[in-house]
């Protein structure tokens, strides 16, 4: 038996290559191979951002930082393995070879803040399905909206990020969107978000409705409604009813450069501003920022001493 403790940290997965593209877009279809064109549309958004998504290598760098930041504190008692949903290694691969190193207790974190059952709830639950095969017990993290080292590292660059734009700034708080259905079932989603706007906001001094709201993107191509308003038809309002002149997005929802970051934002949504003679500008993501790291580090050190 290995006493160490791994740490299963967990994100949606990424192709590293054009090659990549069909399999993962196969994957997040639940095995739907997509039409020619719908292949040819992400292909091309992909191509928007220098031809391949940053999001492995930065998942990568966040793995190693955590490690970092547990090797510090803990020295030899955890192991970082990544698991991802959508591309290699998948979740139950990397559970499979934690058991065939003999560890018997995971930690389970997902590089995503606001719990829901659609995400957070799903990586955690394959973790314990795939451990339960071979007797390892699961800890699951499944919130981070509001720690503190996260609150600062938005709150802080946001605060000088708007002091660049002009005085009349609407701030922006999005996350991915998910479909209605899920929230009408009582998931916390949106309520995790709001708690993160929330924390960031009154740390700098913005009030809701007069300074900040909440929008959604990168909604799903189905049909389906999603949750919204979308962030696209926000800037729209914001420019026709005249109640800002830039605006500042800060996209919590999510901790890593990637396709619905560097595209949905930077391109799609810095494109609507500029149509409508809005400033815009982007908060930065956390990537592998040390002062969040290490804040993981200490829930994860946390979680295993229940």
């Amino acid at each position: 038996m290995n006493n160490t403790t791994a740490v299963l940290l967990m994100a949606y997965g990424t192709p590293r290559s054009t090659e990549e593209i069909l399999p993962y877009y196969t994957d997040i279809r639940r095995g739907r191979v997509p039409t020619d064109e719908q292949l040819a549309d992400l292909t091309a958004r992909y191509d928007a951002i220098g031809g391949i998504s940053p999001l492995a290598a930065r998942t990568e760098a966040q793995r190693d930082a955590l490690q970092q930041a547990l090797n510090e504190r803990s020295p030899g008692e955890f192991h970082v393995q990544l698991g991802l949903k959508h591309a290699h290694p998948m979740i139950e691969e990397t559970v499979n070879d934690i058991a065939q190193q003999g560890i018997k207790k995971i930690i389970a974190i997902v590089l995503a803040p606001h719990f829901s059952s659609y995400s957070i709830g799903q990586y955690v639950g394959r973790a314990k399905a795939a451990a339960e095969l071979h007797n390892i017990e699961v800890i699951g993290i499944e919130s981070w909206a509001i720690e503190p080292a996260f609150v600062n590292f938005l709150a802080s660059d946001m605060a000088a990020k708007k002091a660049q734009l002009p005085a009349r700034t609407r701030v922006l708080f999005t996350a991915h969107s998910l479909p209605q259905r899920i929230i009408d079932g009582g998931d916390p989603y949106p309520h995790e978000l709001h708690a993160t706007a929330t924390a960031v906001a009154n740390s700098i001094g913005l009030r809701e409705g007069d300074d900040w709201a909440i929008a959604w993107q990168s909604a799903g191509r189905t049909p389906e409604p999603w949750i919204g308003p979308d962030i696209l038809d926000v800037i729209d309002d914001i420019a026709a009813n005249k109640q800002a002149d830039a605006v500042l997005v800060s996209a919590c929802g999510f901790v890593a450069d990637h396709l619905e970051v560097l595209y949905d934002l930077d391109i799609e949504a810095q494109h609507r501003a500029d149509s409508h003679g809005l400033a815009f500008a982007r908060t930065a993501c956390v990537n592998d920022n040390p002062l969040v790291m290490a804040a993981l580090a200490d829930r994860v050190i946390a979680a295993s001493a229940t």
